[in-house]
């Protein structure tokens, strides 16, 4: 791709110049006063911008203040002499990019437009994913996986019904809230409140007065007012009941009671209340095993899921890893104020082969610690802290070592049955760098050559 530079001068040897150095890489416009330049925005803007801040008439600098109104994103890469150093950390405090000295160094050029133009990469990446997956306000899904697929449809299909009760199923940090939310943006409820109810959180005895409220003087301690219950506060709306597997039994009974009818009494009430909310559950917890055992109830089971998912974990989709990095990089690059433009290909590879236990919020805290760190513009391995599981110097390092072997009475081809499993290897690694036979082999720590001679050899 092409990116086009505003280049505003009022030295015609400079822009001459310029042209000469960035027409071959670049589509360049040019401009001898902020003036011309700014009227040109009104038409179509630039992808960055090269001002000097030496200009007649309105200086650089007042440029600068009126770009970063209008278009705050524009990059704006400031050009000054050596005795401007001052306006130069003003420039940069107001907003400006980056700073070039006169006379120009081409090297100092060609990097710093490099640096400017991989910033403006990783903006318009993130930018298309956000129109991909978000619309208006609703969460964004990162990823362009079977399972995220999967997921979006059923968003869409579930989100018709107003009153259909749902399961989320899944492990901790996959995004279950997440969707819960997505679901209730997209129902007809979408006006109607969202609340969420940590099951967990609250204990037996606070759970009742927690969901449906109680009357003035219901108990010791109680509120001279009352207080309103979050079912109540959900009503035409979503109630989302986080954890409800943790719930008691007792706290099990009186939830299925208002499923059944949509009716309840606050704690000290004799009047009953009705409401209309559509209930989205979610657990982290086998239901099913927990019934065995009688500590879920069967009838509340199959009041909550009459449409379940099960949502998978970080380390089923892969694939979706380097998206999900960069999109919270965008994201940690705008709290800390930094200019993080993308991982090395070290990094990826350590998140990709990393046993996300902690799922989605575990990679989204990697990487906000390893913004917070990084000294440079590309996040290394050591900006992670993530450890490699595969290190080169470990024979046994793909999990060989406790790996269970049978040999059967008949025997077996031992040299078919290895070169079975490194196919299977470098299938797996082709699948999660999306075909790209060079991330793949540093990926399994081979030789790119040999890569492609053993992939050509056993298809």
């Amino acid at each position: 791709m092409r990116y086009t530079i505003a280049l505003v001068d009022d030295e015609e040897t400079i822009r001459d110049s310029l042209e000469m150095i960035l027409a071959q890489d670049y589509d360049l416009s040019c401009f001898q006063d902020a003036e011309s330049f700014l009227l040109s925005l009104k038409k179509s803007s630039p992808d960055l911008v090269l001002m000097d801040i030496g200009l007649p008439a309105m200086s650089g600098m007042d440029a600068l203040n009126i770009i970063k109104q209008k278009i705050p994103d524009l990059p704006v890469i400031m050009i000054t002499a050596f005795e401007d150093i001052q306006m130069v950390i003003r420039s940069m405090k107001a907003g400006a990019a980056d700073f070039i000295l006169k006379p120009m160094n081409p090297d100092i050029l060609e990097l710093t437009l490099k640096k400017t133009v991989a910033s403006i990469a990783l903006r318009k990446e993130v930018k298309l994913l956000q129109e991909k997956y978000l619309k208006d306000h609703e969460p964004v899904f990162i990823g362009e996986s079977k399972h995220i697929e999967d997921i979006m449809d059923f968003i869409h299909m579930v989100a018709k019904s107003p009153d259909t009760p749902i399961m989320i199923m899944g492990e901790t940090g996959t995004g279950k809230e997440l969707i819960a939310k997505a679901i209730h943006a997209r129902s007809p409820l979408f006006q109607g409140p969202f609340i969420a109810v940590n099951c967990s959180a609250f204990p037996d005895e606070l759970i009742e007065s927690e969901l449906f409220g109680y009357d003035e003087g219901a108990f010791s301690g109680a509120k001279k007012q009352g207080k309103k219950g979050l079912i109540e506060e959900a009503d035409k709306g979503t109630l989302f009941l986080d954890e409800v597997a943790d719930l008691s039994l007792a706290g099990q009974a009186k939830l299925l009671r208002f499923l059944e009818s949509g009716e309840f009494y606050k704690i000290g009430s004799t009047r009953k209340f009705k409401v209309s909310v559509r209930v989205v559950s979610a657990t982290n917890k086998n239901l099913e095993e927990l019934m065995e055992r009688d500590l879920f109830r069967k009838d509340l089971f199959f009041r909550l899921c009459v449409v379940k998912a099960k949502i998978p974990a970080l380390n089923e989709r892969k694939e979706d890893i380097p998206a999900l990095a960069r999109y919270f990089l965008f994201q940690f690059n705008r709290k800390f104020k930094k200019n993080v433009l993308a991982l090395s290909p070290e990094a990826e590879n350590l998140l990709l082969s990393h046993p996300f236990t902690g799922n989605v919020r575990e990679l989204k805290n990697i990487i906000e610690r390893a913004a917070l760190i990084a000294r440079t513009d590309t996040l290394t391995g050591e900006d992670l802290g993530i450890q490699d599981p595969f290190p080169a110097e470990s024979p046994d390092s793909a999990g060989m070592k406790d790996m269970a072997v049978t040999i059967p009475e008949q025997g077996l081809h031992l040299a078919g049955l290895m070169e079975n499993i490194e196919k299977k290897y470098m299938e797996q690694a082709l699948l999660l760098t999306r075909g790209n036979e060079s991330k793949a082999a540093r990926l399994l720590k081979m030789n790119h050559h040999t890569f492609r001679y053993k992939m050509k050899k056993t298809n």
